[in-house]
């Protein structure tokens, strides 16, 4: 992952070389690879590039097109052999991705931007009429963030300049806060209500007093694919898992994949295997990294593990993470952090992974997340009787509903309201199945974001795309979320890449027949089905992975002084988001052991911890975003830019809220 940044004085000023100078400063652990430049009548874009395949080292950074127009990619062009075969486009095998990228522009426009697979960011700058485009990934893969005021716009591919050099008031985004407290805040969302992310699969244009937001590409509804038997299914999702992995190991490094010895992971790594013995992949070598706590009851991950361990003939890197802290002021300096889901500890698993993974070459990590929600992860009749009721199919859904209900041993009754209840509003009494909303959040605050709160859920319609699309389009969507949350670690500085997220095998996904993914007895049937001679079948057949629960709480356990000080006065409570006895009492029944949704006490407890992380003069003000719809145009405004001031004498200021998450992960 690359760096970007950019900023454009609306009244033509030069961008003043001090303030330059601080970005660089800021932007250089990222991009640890050089810099490249554009400065001219009053734009300036900076591109620092990380470097992971061998044509990557070979493209210059802002690219200027014939046009005139600034083009910075940043990212990983998946089809590039497609685009170089075309004769219009003009270009050789050695071309970098963003010489393929300029020219599939300088082609089709922004109208071919929906051609593009694979992980990126994309920023155009036109200095003859004045407009500058963000666009990215449909997935969201990367981050693009971008705030607009009066005099000035700035962007960038982190947040760290956009925030640490404000020099103004910023005030938090109440959405944001909810978000963080429920099931992800929306894409759209950051921290802060000056500073907005270009949504997945979304083009933003920003001209002088204007911004309009438009979506170039989604998932096709229409798309069915029907096969006679399941082999013919099994042998697709063979291709498609196969183009996924091996689009990802473009490396001229070795390349590093999490080894969690679950069903995601393991895929993965077995996958990536096959593909290199067959000499198909770029990279020379696939490591891997696990994490393991002995004392966890619920996490006795090493014996699968070593399954795949002992069928790709090499043991990769074990990390110890029993020690590792789950909080992250507690007994250290103080130091301003970005976002509730940022973390200032250095743990002793982060160094021993950056140690080892710069001593191996790595740059680029693969992980499995999505794998569990695309796949068919949680054994439901919900998606395919669904889809029989819309389509008035009835005797095949009093079939199907006594399978079910024998295979789940529920009335079948159960399972009916089970599928229907989605056909009702959200928030009607009794409905509340989208989310464990946390029981001390005040029912003013609730109330006010309920939607948010839910995961921004919508009832299922029956007209329409069909049921099961719909609904595999929101699960999409809250990981998309959830990535959106999380924040890029300069130690250690890898290209996150997601094999299970890759455009065409979602695509193969919402188009099968949702009983080909989830059978009665069967959990995550078609890749069951089609990975059977790839995968240890110790890991193919084990139960589902239990949530670590044992960590948390002896975190909360070990902190208790000064976990229940801050709850007899936290900032949340008084900002009317918290109330502070209710949090109390779920810090006692967590330390207790008792039943409580620990993932959600957690991030409470981050989001405080935020809070307290603010320099001492900094004051918080209270605000609310303004819609930021799509396709509408939204009037550009703030205060002017200034480009001095230190990141500590800076005032941040929050909206009566904020949002952000990380899911508890080992």
């Amino acid at each position: 992952m690359s760096v970007q940044f950019g900023t454009w004085n609306l009244d033509g000023r030069p961008v003043e070389p001090d303030y330059l100078a601080r970005v660089r400063t800021l932007l250089a652990p990222y991009g640890p690879d050089g810099e490249g430049a554009y400065i001219k009548d009053g734009a300036a874009i900076l591109y620092r590039p990380f470097h992971t395949t061998r044509e990557s080292r070979l493209e210059t950074q802002p690219c200027l097109l014939k046009s005139g127009e600034v083009l910075v990619w940043d990212g990983r062009l998946d089809n590039r052999a497609e685009f170089i075969a075309l004769p219009q486009i003009g270009l050789s095998c050695d071309s970098s991705d963003v010489a393929v990228v300029a020219a599939a522009y300088e082609r089709w426009g922004i109208d071919g931007l929906g051609r593009l697979l694979g992980d990126w960011a994309l920023t155009i700058w036109n200095p003859r009429d004045c407009s500058l485009i963000l666009a990215k990934d449909p997935l969201g893969i990367r981050h693009l963030y971008y705030s607009a005021d009066r005099d000035h716009i700035n962007w960038c591919t982190v947040l760290d300049p956009l925030v640490l050099l404000a020099g103004k008031t910023l005030a938090l985004d109440e959405e944001y806060i909810a978000g963080w407290l429920g099931m992800f805040p929306a894409t759209h969302l950051t921290p802060y209500a000056a500073i907005s992310a270009v949504p997945p699969s979304c083009i933003v244009r920003l001209e002088k007093g204007r911004k309009t937001t438009t979506k170039y590409w989604d998932f096709d509804p229409a798309k069915r694919i029907r096969y006679v038997s399941d082999a013919d299914y099994e042998e697709h999702f063979r291709v498609v898992f196969r183009d996924a992995v091996r689009r990802r190991l473009r490396s001229d490094a070795p390349v590093l994949a999490e080894l969690s010895g679950g069903m995601d992971s393991s895929s993965i790594v077995c996958m990536a295997d096959r593909i290199l013995s067959c000499g198909l992949g770029e990279t020379p070598r696939l490591d891997t990294v696990s994490y393991y706590d002995d004392s966890e009851p619920n996490w006795n991950e090493r014996p699968y593990l070593a399954k795949v361990e002992e069928k790709r003939g090499r043991a990769g890197c074990h990390i110890n993470v029993q020690s590792e802290v789950f909080f992250t002021s507690g007994g250290e300096a103080p130091g301003f952090r970005l976002t509730p889901a940022s973390h200032r500890k250095t743990t002793n698993a982060r160094k021993t992974l950056s140690h080892w993974s710069r001593t191996q070459g790595h740059r680029v990590l693969l992980s499995g997340i999505g794998g569990d929600e695309v796949t068919g992860g949680v054994p439901s009749a919900a998606a395919e009787l669904r889809d029989l009721i819309a389509s008035a199919r009835f005797w095949a859904l009093a079939r199907q509903l006594g399978r079910w209900a024998l295979a789940t041993r529920k009335p079948m009754i159960a399972v009916l309201w089970r599928a229907t209840r989605a056909f009702l509003p959200p928030t009607l009494p009794g409905l509340h199945y989208h989310a464990a909303r946390p029981d001390w959040l005040r029912a003013e605050f609730v109330r006010k974001h309920q939607a948010v709160l839910m995961g921004y859920a919508e009832r299922t319609k029956l007209s329409g795309p069909r049921p099961s699309f719909q609904e595999n389009k929101a699960t999409i969507a809250a990981l998309q979320r959830q990535l959106a949350s999380r924040e890029v670690t300069q130690n250690p500085l890898f290209d996150k890449c997601y094999p299970f997220l890759d455009r065409d095998l979602l695509q193969f996904l919402l188009a099968v027949p949702p009983e080909q993914l989830a059978r009665p007895g069967q959990r995550r049937s078609l890749m069951h089905r089609s990975l059977a001679d790839l995968i240890p079948h110790e890991i193919l057949n084990r139960r589902r992975k239990a949530f670590v629960a044992r960590s948390p709480i002896t975190a909360i356990a070990n902190e208790w002084e000064r976990l229940s000080q801050i709850s007899s006065q936290m900032l949340l409570e008084s900002r009317g988001i918290v109330a502070g006895p209710r949090f109390a009492e779920a810090l006692c029944h967590a330390r207790r052991g008792e039943e409580v949704p620990i993932a959600l006490l957690l991030r409470t407890i981050a989001l405080e911890d935020w809070l307290r992380s603010f320099p001492g003069e900094a004051r918080v003000t209270a605000a609310s975003r303004q819609p930021d719809e799509l396709t509408t145009t939204i009037p550009v405004r703030h205060a002017p830019h200034k480009g001095s001031g230190s990141p500590l004498q800076r005032k941040i200021s929050e909206r009566k809220g904020v949002s952000d998450d990380e899911i508890l992960q080992a």
